[in-house]
């Protein structure tokens, strides 16, 4: 029997005007189940109850908030396992990467029940005589939360729990790609003890649900992970209410290896960064600029490196990378490769779709040798399993490649070099640097965040989120005439 799955508006589980269906990328034949889809109704009564919830919440004591939170991190990790085999089932991550994913949401929902009971404020003396002032964080009000399908459960956790725990209440319009680990997670935070309505889940296309969403007058921020395109328009809409944004976007990272790296370590963190989660990360390295002097020894290795994996099903053992996540990122990624191709770009290996024991979308992970940054397979975000090598003579024509891009999300080198690691990241010009590890990979309690095409607003994770989800109010106080 078929499982149909409902909206959660206001409170309350609700069917939408009409339903699309989740299948299995590893398996085709593997219906999932079918999701609700809201109707332009259902969107404003959910954003109604979201502003009486949220003046509710706001007035909540602290320790009712972070036991909220806490309650929601700690079964997110208890049941990983769970939700993390689901999650790989959906999206098509290895089942080892979903667990991870569903453990680390779990994660970002502690950090920021913590977070709750550490929201101190600041005083000062006025210039003026007999007169105190006091600075802290009021929320913003009501969030519109939009999220990608690439880490369904994490992204949307790590914006779910900051705005929660900051006092505000939250609208999240998930990727209709992935809906069965938005349903799995709002279940998790409808049973904790939220006003009704303060949370919502409404499941929808961009075009009628997201775009109604960031137009939306009753919405008083909005927090987007997905294309540049994309981000552009929110933006766009958001400005003629004055919404408060915050939007992740495209990127196309790099990672230079220089000629002092330790090889072996260079191909580990290439081929960690470049072909994890099928490539369908923003935080791959879809660049690798590699110096002269190590570059056919890399390259050799690399390939071998990559013919290696072992592409299949996602919740199969052994299984290293999965499958791409639909027919259209599928078509998307070969277009790309016989875009190289055109370009002179030299394929190495991989690029071929494969057929397995059941139909879905894989395809083996592809390394072009023979690019440079005027290509187009080098300036465009392919979200794919295709790494392209770059040839640079010396580590300022690396570093120059490096910022060489409209994006900038994160960037790497692999060196021994002191001078040389400081100087890099002094001067890569991205959000996030690693030293000899891959681009791929950050903390939880920190920022996150980009440059360029990469990033708009402020920073994500850690402490610095309440920058977005809280505005700053400066009271001034008269003590009064002593007695």
């Amino acid at each position: 029997m078929t499982v149909q799955n409902h909206n959660f508006i206001a409170g309350e589980w609700v069917a939408g005007e009409s339903e699309i269906e989740n299948r299995n990328p590893s398996d085709l034949s593997d219906l999932i189940g079918l999701y609700a889809q809201a109707g332009a109704d259902q969107l404003e009564a959910a954003l109604d109850a979201a502003r009486v919830a949220q003046a509710e919440w706001a007035q909540a004591g602290i320790e009712r908030r972070q036991k909220a939170l806490n309650a929601i991190g700690e079964e997110l990790m208890a049941r990983s396992a769970e939700l993390g085999e689901l999650l790989a089932r959906e999206e098509g991550k290895p089942r080892a990467e979903g667990v991870g994913e569903v453990f680390r949401a779990g994660q970002f929902f502690t950090y920021y029940a913590a977070e709750t009971l550490r929201q101190i404020g600041d005083t000062a003396d006025s210039v003026r005589a007999g007169i105190e002032i006091d600075i802290r964080r009021e929320p913003v009000g009501v969030v519109a939360v939009i999220s990608p399908w690439n880490f369904p459960t994490a992204t949307a956790s790590w914006k779910i729990a900051p705005a929660l725990a900051f006092g505000n209440a939250v609208l999240w319009k998930p990727a209709n790609i992935t809906p069965a680990s938005a349903v799995a997670l709002t279940e998790i935070i409808s049973r904790q003890d939220l006003p009704k309505g303060l949370f919502s889940l409404v499941m929808g296309s961009g075009r009628s649900v997201g775009q109604r969403l960031v137009e939306s007058p009753k919405v008083d921020a909005i927090s987007f992970t997905g294309s540049v395109p994309v981000g552009k328009g929110i933006a766009k809409a958001a400005i003629d209410n004055l919404t408060k944004v915050q939007m992740e976007m495209g990127s196309k990272n790099a990672l230079a290896i220089m000629d002092d790296g330790d090889l072996d370590i260079a191909v580990a963190v290439a081929l960690g960064g470049a072909f994890g989660g099928s490539g369908q990360k923003c935080t791959a390295s879809s660049r690798l600029v590699v110096h002269e002097a190590v570059h056919d020894a890399f390259v050799e290795k690399l390939v071998a490196g990559t013919k290696a994996f072992t592409v299949g099903h996602a919740l199969e053992e052994g299984t290293q990378i999965g499958p791409v996540v639909s027919a259209e990122q599928l078509q998307g990624n070969l277009d790309y490769l016989a875009l190289g191709k055109s370009e002179g770009a030299e394929l190495l290996c991989g690029g071929e779709r494969l057929d397995q024991a059941t139909e879905g979308y894989y395809m083996r992970p592809a390394v072009f040798a023979g690019t440079n940054n005027a290509m187009q397979v080098n300036r465009e975000e392919m979200f794919a399993p295709i790494a392209c090598v770059m040839k640079v003579g010396s580590y300022d024509e690396a570093l120059a490649t490096v910022n060489d891009t409209n994006f900038g999300l994160t960037s790497g080198i692999v060196t021994r070099s002191l001078s040389r690691a400081t100087h890099f990241r002094r001067n890569a010009r991205t959000g996030c640097v690693m030293v000899n590890l891959p681009t791929a990979g950050t903390d939880y309690h920190v920022p996150f965040g980009g440059r360029g095409d990469s990033s708009y607003g402020p920073r994500e994770q850690g402490s610095y989120a309440t920058e977005f989800y809280t505005t700053v109010k400066t009271a001034y106080i008269a003590a009064g005439a002593p007695e």
